[in-house]
């Protein structure tokens, strides 16, 4: 029995009218191109629906290529540019049969030459254009036109003295070697990437992004190019390039789109050589306001109240990479002006701020938290922002300077704010410095934003919801989370925002301080004076659809430290049309 067409298939589902086929037909005579895409083109059918007749119609599979990861060595063995030019992209290799998805599966001219290339056998599946596109893009972009690029592994440098040479004879001529590292660091920055990772493993050599505290694969250049890449990475950051023993930090500043980026460098020995992890600061990101961190109206107006007391100590608290940086940052741009002297001693200078002296820690010259504390007091300061409290002499420095008149800004690293109180504590300060010094604690968390575009209803799973404290509210409120599309990578999320819980002292907390009461008690009289945790504070964002239920509860860790109150959602949602 004769196979039917593709048109009399939408014909006979219903899809397309006999008129549009025509129409369509007479198009096709006219321009050459396939009967389905004309009718997409014309707004006849969907894409969607279009790939779906397709696959039922061929009775080859159908792939989303958003919630796909594809291993970078499939990726080698079709050139981009067959790629492009046949609107295809290998998605998965088992021995010797590589199966590819293609917009158009009955290309067999494509089919045979992808089968000539790489030797092996061709199994088809079919995935819509626009999801191929995008794929081709994202998995090529660094080794798009590698070839092109970097040319032969023997067109490379042919050894390390050769490229210092070449450095020291010419920093603008660019070689093969330096155009691929641009490449990967200018991919890095426009993705908005924090970090880029270049891991050596025993057959690979594998790059990463960290993008929305996530690690994300990209496409990687061959093996035989490590050695080259890590040595331009290491010259470029002015480290040692024969030092590969012992790790390095370095520092390298590149144009980005005609804006200044700021790259940290960091080496680690491994057994596959050096680890390569470049952090980047973007000038860019950093230009934020309290609304763009995720401040509400009720933080918005507590946290602005104490920056702008005159004295006093200023804590911050959270784990690494909770934003922590960003938010002293934005406070001292806001508080920031021609009349005050801002010094900060930090480890290290992350971004270079306006009308503010910054200081950078060098423990093995021996310019430590301390010492620096020390000089600062007399450079007559009004503001003093260090970097982290990391011992108890930073701790005392602190306190004292925000006794003297100085208004003091720092960091320490605990789950939640009262525990910062404790902490104090725990390191020798004594309670009535603690409280004649503290004005106020913030804890903060960054949790991942749902996908504007994929974002849907859904249910949470009895065990989140029994955890979360919401079995009984669940049936009147609505959750929602991202399901993954081409815009997020299949990921469901699509940037950052922050999460934050504010301390503020006030005589009752204060007198439990001094008669030296626990952590436990000092929480609970401060939920009697109006201070709501990290969970509790992120069950606003998850109210209004900014974040799911299951991205706040991995964040905020210390929810078993208190019990939820069941009004507090309701509070929230009523609140959740003026946010």
């Amino acid at each position: 029995m004769a196979r039917k067409r593709l048109g009399e298939l939408l014909v006979e589902r219903g899809l397309v009218t006999p008129e549009q086929l025509e129409a369509a037909l007479l198009q096709q005579t006219a321009t050459d191109k396939r009967i389905g895409h004309i009718l997409v083109d014309t707004g006849v059918i969907s894409e969607d629906t279009l790939i779906d007749v397709i696959s039922e119609r061929l009775s080859i599979p159908r792939i989303s290529l958003a919630s796909m990861v594809i291993d970078p060595a499939v990726l080698q063995r079709v050139p981009v540019e067959l790629a492009r030019r046949y609107q295809l992209i290998p998605v998965f290799a088992i021995g010797n049969t590589m199966t590819l998805a293609m917009a158009d599966p009955l290309n067999f001219v494509a089919i045979d030459e992808i089968k000539y290339h790489t030797g092996g056998d061709i199994k088809r599946a079919v995935a819509m254009l626009s999801e191929i596109k995008q794929a081709i893009d994202q998995y090529y972009s660094v080794a798009d036109s590698l070839e092109g690029i970097i040319g032969k592994p023997t067109d490379t440098v042919d050894s390390l003295a050769a490229e210092v040479a070449k450095k020291e004879k010419s920093e603008e001529a660019e070689t093969p070697i330096i155009k691929l590292v641009n490449l990967i660091i200018s991919k890095a920055v426009k993705d908005r990437a924090s970090d880029i990772h270049i891991e050596p493993d025993e057959t690979a050599l594998r790059i990463r992004y960290r993008i929305s505290g996530i690690m994300r694969e990209e496409a990687s250049p061959p093996k035989s190019m490590q050695r080259e890449l890590i040595s331009r990475v290491k010259i470029a950051a002015d480290l040692d390039v024969s030092e590969k023993r012992l790790p390095q930090d370095g520092r390298i500043i590149m144009s980005v789109d005609g804006s200044p980026v700021d790259l940290r460098v960091s080496t680690l020995p491994t057994i596959h050589g050096e680890k390569i992890v470049i952090r980047i600061l973007d000038r860019r990101n950093l230009m934020l306001s309290f609304r763009d961190l995720g401040f509400r109206d009720r933080l918005f107006e507590d946290w602005t109240n104490v920056i702008h007391k005159p004295e006093g100590l200023i804590l911050l608290s959270g784990p690494t990479s909770s934003g922590k940086t960003s938010t002293l940052y934005t406070t001292l741009q806001d508080i920031n002006s021609i009349e005050k002297n801002i010094i900060t001693v930090e480890d290290p200078v992350e971004y270079s701020l306006p009308l503010i002296n910054q200081v950078q820690i060098n423990e093995k010259a021996g310019l430590t938290f301390p010492s620096t504390l020390r000089a600062m007091l007399r450079q007559n300061p009004d503001i003093i922002m260090i970097g982290e409290i990391r011992d108890a002499d930073t701790a005392q420095m602190a306190i004292r300077s925000s006794l003297t008149g100085h208004l003091v800004f720092s960091t320490l690293h605990t789950n939640d704010a009262p525990s910062a109180v404790t902490r104090l504590v725990d390191m020798g300060i004594e309670n009535y410095m603690v409280v004649s010094a503290l004005k106020g604690v913030m804890a903060q968390r960054l949790v991942r934003v749902n996908c504007p575009d994929c974002v849907e209803s859904y249910k949470p799973v009895d065990q989140i919801l029994k955890r979360a404290g919401l079995t009984e509210l669940a049936d009147v409120t609505e959750f929602r989370r991202g399901t993954g599309c081409s815009h997020c990578r299949g990921s469901g999320f699509k940037g950052m925002t922050g999460v934050f819980e504010f301390l503020a002292m006030n005589q009752s907390i204060e007198d439990l301080i001094l008669a030296g009461g626990s952590l436990s008690a000092i929480r609970d009289e401060a939920r009697r004076s109006g201070y709501v945790p990290l969970f509790e504070a992120g069950l606003e964002k998850v109210v209004n659809g900014t974040v799911c239920l299951e991205e706040l509860l991995k964040e905020t860790s210390n929810i078993e430290d208190y019990t939820f109150q069941s009004d507090q959602i309701a509070h929230e949602d009523s609140h959740a049309g003026s946010l």
